[in-house]
């Protein structure tokens, strides 16, 4: 188990699916967490969970896409807590369409919320760790970056362009003790997965069914596979780890393209 006692932690999307699991996973692991979403009702509970378990976790509502809220989490964890160790820029949505289908208001949420909300994490949790002389900045990505998934051109290029941010923050901020790293999911069975199931003419159980047999492990992956992952790389244990991304697809990416 990665050592994570006493860390500040900021997850962004920490009420559902990867980013749920983070902010549980790193509470219990000891951390002092801010998990921050536009879930005001799972926010309250997580809050109301951890605590109840004898953990530290704050709820900050906000939009990852507004700077403002962005800037008043990264406040309260340094306000709450002296600090911040870690910022997970996690925050995500999906939408499926063909380019030729393209609705301009989809393009901007998944840009803002994708892409511009990674943006404004680093552009706000930087200068604090800079003044630190150590902190860890996490984005979550996908294999979306680099596979061409159908009917998923924004999303896929949104996922891709953070890669991109990754490696470049590491070359200006890395000599400054801060490390950057990215987590490449593939399929996991969290909400979002389910609801790009609304429409199909089969059950989503049927469906993951199928998927589960595609991939060399045999199974889909869960949020908590994630959560592991990304404990560990932003624990001291990985400091020689920065401008990296990790993979947790289930050797999909392995596959021949026949």
């Amino acid at each position: 188990m990665a050592d994570l006692k006493d860390k500040v932690i900021l997850v962004t999307g920490g009420t559902s699916g990867i980013g749920l699991a983070c902010a549980q996973l790193f509470a219990r692991s000891g951390a002092k967490v801010v998990a921050m979403s536009i879930q005001p009702d799972e926010g309250k509970a997580l809050a109301e969970q951890m605590t109840a378990e004898g953990h530290q976790c704050l709820f900050h509502p906000g939009d990852v896409g507004c700077e403002e809220d962005v800037k008043a989490a990264v406040r309260l964890a340094v306000d709450r807590f002296g600090r911040l160790d870690v910022a997970h820029a996690n925050a995500g949505v999906l939408k499926n369409q063909k380019i030729t289908d393209l609705a301009l208001e989809d393009f901007h949420l998944l840009i803002n919320v994708n892409l511009l909300g990674a943006v404004l994490v680093a552009k706000h949790a930087i200068p604090v760790m800079r003044r630190q002389g150590k902190g860890v900045i996490c984005f979550t990505t996908s294999v979306a970056a680099e596979i061409g998934f159908p009917e998923h051109a924004v999303y896929c290029a949104s996922k891709a362009a953070v890669v991109a941010l990754m490696r470049s923050l590491t070359t200006d901020h890395t000599p400054e003790g801060i490390r950057f790293v990215a987590v490449s999911p593939g399929t996991i069975d969290t909400p979002m997965l389910a609801a790009s199931c609304e429409g199909w003419d089969k059950p989503k159980e049927e469906l993951y069914a199928a998927v589960a047999q595609k991939i060399p492990v045999r199974r889909m992956g869960q949020p908590i596979d994630v959560a592991r992952a990304v404990a560990f790389l932003v624990s001291d244990e990985a400091d020689f780890i920065s401008g990296s991304v990790v993979h947790l697809e289930g050797g999909t990416l392995a596959l021949p393209p026949w």
